[in-house]
């Protein structure tokens, strides 16, 4: 599969589509390949998205055993949709999507980045 995920520039934030009967035309997600998706461990879903959608390999932050991907600003749906479907959830605290790659910790107030390894993968190896 080839670039499933592309990522295009960000509607305004407050810019919702809708059909012509008025309801949220959100992106669809596939959520057996999200579930399938969420237990990934880490190298298998760099892999993934190294693969499918380079634009976030781009973003991709190593924290742990976990993948973030932050943004500046609030993102499309199509965006959001293409993160759920690779297992991402919304961090609110952390303002991050965040993968846990097969694993649970529990919460904690303090940043992650402080306590665990932290790295950036494309980095060390472009797309």
């Amino acid at each position: 599969m080839k670039n499933k995920f592309k990522i295009e520039a960000a509607a305004p934030a407050n810019a919702v589509q809708l059909s012509s009967k008025g309801a949220d035309a959100r992106a669809k997600i596939d959520m057996a390949r999200r579930y399938q998706n969420r237990s990934l461990p880490t190298e298998s879903l760099l892999n993934l998205i190294r693969r499918e959608a380079p634009d976030f390999w781009r973003m991709a932050e190593v924290v742990g055993k976990w993948v973030w991907i932050s943004f500046d600003d609030r993102q499309p749906c199509r965006i959001t949709a293409a993160l759920s479907e690779l297992g991402f959830h919304w961090n609110n605290r952390r303002q991050a999507w965040q993968h846990p790659c097969g694993t649970v910790a529990a919460s904690s107030n303090k940043d992650p980045r402080r306590i665990y390894r932290n790295y950036f993968p494309a980095d060390m190896n472009p797309a």
